[in-house]
Parts: structure tokens; C-alpha cells; sequence
């Protein structure tokens, strides 16, 4: 039974015999004659009669006391307790790179506000949702660099990330180096899920490592990669400059080499997902999470303690005060 406060009574029953309190009260508080003697003086005309006197006053209330140790005695009885639960939460964490394409390309306005931007705005927002993870981002071009290595502090990460943009290294598509370098940031991995979420709109023409061969590196470590092509069919808007260095949109074919994204994917135990827009890129990246749950241990355990002696301490301590009252303060009514 769930009681007052915190507690909880193991023994309800007794709360029964709190049904005598009102029986109690009319015997003390309307039967007293019975037990003390008194009599009436009569008031004629100018005859004052003194106030009640304080200890008087105090005296009708001094049954109470006998009440309170009564219903002390009776939560006693009933045993109130408080239970402690406690949840015991073990976790097993799956360790990610995010390895995403900068190329300028990426800056196309067939997404919003561009291919980057939206890719860098779902990416972060899959990283809060996944606190038990640790994380790391690649970049890549023409080349690819540890933009952030495998980490717990998601803020720093998020941070790093919003520094992210196209040229900051040598123009181009390296696919092979943008999955070798991170397949590097896990090969020491501890974590027994291993995951590479890796992004282009292109096909591979630069870089020293080729795909195929990273896909054999990733093979080797244990890598499961996902592959993501973004880029919607047809032509979309690119970025050129003029000759006075006035920036136009011109549309291009979009170019994405899904036969190697799909490879790497199926060779490695993952899957290629395809992204035309902002909502679809959103719905890959649920389904990866989704693909890709961290592993949550929950043991619930209860403790119940036993409380029952606040209410006897409260109960001895109203009689206690009943008999000094009665043979101190009040013994002169009752004398």
C-alpha cells in the first residue's frame, strides 16, 4: 500500500484501529465530568467572575497528547517504509567516423541552403542523438584529414564541425583516401562495432590509395562502412565564377559513381543509401541510426528500510510529556 510522504506500509491493516480516534476524542472531551469533580457557582447581578486562567485553557487540550501517541503507535504498527530503487545503466558503445566530401561540388544548390550545409546540419544532429558513442570526423577532397579523431566530448566535435568548408585542400573527389584515413582513426578501436558513415557526390579521380584497396583495409580492421550518394538525378545548380570573379549557378550533370559506393558498402557489411533532397537525407541518416543502436544494459534494483521507529520515538515522547504535565504543571487541577 503507498502511504503518506515517502512511505509505503507493509502492514495497512492496523490503520483500522485509527477509526477509534473520534470514539476516543467524545470520551475524553465530553466525558471529563465523569472523571473530575465540579460544581457551579451561581453569578447574581455585579458578581465578576475571574477569566479561565491559561493553565485552564491548556488543560482541555491535554488529551491530545494521548491521541497523537495513539496514532503514532498505530503508523508504528503498520510498518512504513521507503524504497530506494536504483537503476544500474551499462552501455556499449559503437565507435563512428563521419567521413564527408568537401569538394566543391558539395556547394551544388539542389539542396538547402547546399549540399554541404544541409550534410553538416543532419550529421550533427545524429551526433546528439547518439551521447554513448564515440565519434570522429574525416574530411576529404582532393585529399583527407583528421578533422576531429574518435571522441566522447560530442560539443568539441560539434564545434570542429562548424568550421567545415569546401576548399580548405586541394579540389577533387579521393573516395579511397577519404575511407583509408577513417578506417586509421579506428584500427585501434577497442569497441566491438566499428562504423564508417562516409558521403560524396562524386566520383573518385585523386588520391594515392584507390578505393578498392581501402576497401580491403577496411575489411581487415573490422570496418562496417555506409555509404551515402547526395546529389539528386539529373543536373543541378554549381557554383562558377566568372571572369571578374562574379559567382553564377550553371547546371551540371550529377555525377556519382553508385556502383563504388555500393561495393564498399556490400564488401564491408553495410549499406548505400541514396539522398535527392533534404528530407531524404534526413530519413538515411534515422535509418543508420536505427541500423546501428548502441547496446543499453538496464538491472532495476529495490531496497525497502524500515521506519517504523520515528513513529514509536514520536509516540513515547507524547506520553512522556501526558505524565511530567500531569504530575508538574496540571497537578494542581488534578490534585
Amino acid at each position: 500500500m503507498t502511504g503518506i510522504f515517502p512511505y509505503t506500509f507493509a502492514q495497512p491493516q492496523y490503520f483500522w484501529l485509527l477509526l477509534l480516534l473520534p470514539l476516543w476524542a467524545y470520551w475524553f472531551y465530553y466525558k471529563r465530568n465523569s472523571f473530575y469533580a465540579s460544581f457551579n457557582i451561581p453569578q447574581h447581578g455585579g458578581v465578576l467572575t475571574q477569566p479561565t486562567s491559561l493553565k485552564v485553557k491548556l488543560f482541555r487540550w491535554l488529551p491530545l497528547l494521548s491521541l497523537l501517541a495513539f496514532t503514532g503507535i498505530v503508523f508504528a504498527l503498520a510498518r512504513p517504509q521507503s524504497a530506494l530503487s536504483e537503476k544500474e545503466i551499462s552501455t556499449q558503445g559503437i565507435d563512428i567516423v563521419l567521413s564527408l566530401d568537401i569538394s566543391g561540388s558539395m556547394l551544388a544548390r539542389d539542396f538547402q541552403p547546399d549540399r554541404l550545409e544541409a550534410a553538416k546540419k543532419v550529421a550533427m544532429q545524429f551526433i546528439r542523438e547518439r551521447p554513448n558513442d564515440r565519434i570522429g570526423l574525416v574530411v576529404f577532397s582532393g585529399e583527407s584529414f583528421t578533422q576531429c579523431p574518435i571522441t566522447i566530448d560530442h560539443q568539441v566535435l560539434l564545434n570542429l564541425f562548424k568550421d567545415i568548408k569546401s576548399g580548405m585542400v586541394e579540389d577533387g573527389t579521393a573516395i579511397g583516401m577519404g575511407l583509408a584515413t577513417a578506417v586509421a582513426r579506428l584500427k585501434e578501436s577497442k569497441s566491438k562495432t566499428k562504423v564508417i558513415i562516409l558521403m560524396t557526390d562524386g566520383v573518385n579521380n585523386m588520391g594515392y590509395i584507390d578505393p578498392y584497396t581501402a576497401i580491403q583495409i577496411a575489411k581487415t580492421y573490422g570496418v562496417r562502412v555506409y555509404t551515402i550518394g547526395i546529389g539528386k538525378n539529373g543536373t543541378a545548380p554549381y557554383p562558377v565564377k566568372d571572369e571578374n570573379g562574379r559567382t553564377f549557378y550553371q547546371n551540371f550533370p550529377v555525377q556519382i559513381d553508385e556502383a563504388l559506393l555500393k561495393k564498399i558498402a556490400q564488401e564491408t557489411g553495410g549499406s548505400y543509401f541514396r539522398a535527392t533532397g533534404n528530407t531524404s537525407l534526413k530519413n538515411v541518416y534515422a535509418n543508420i541510426d536505427k541500423l546501428e543502436k548502441s547496446k543499453i544494459k538496464i538491472s532495476n534494483y529495490h531496497r525497502k528500510s524500515e521506519h517504523y521507529h520515528w513513529f514509536v520515538a514520536f509516540s513515547l515522547l507524547c506520553m512522556l510529556l501526558d505524565f511530567v504535565l500531569r504530575r508538574t504543571y496540571f497537578k494542581t487541577i488534578l490534585s
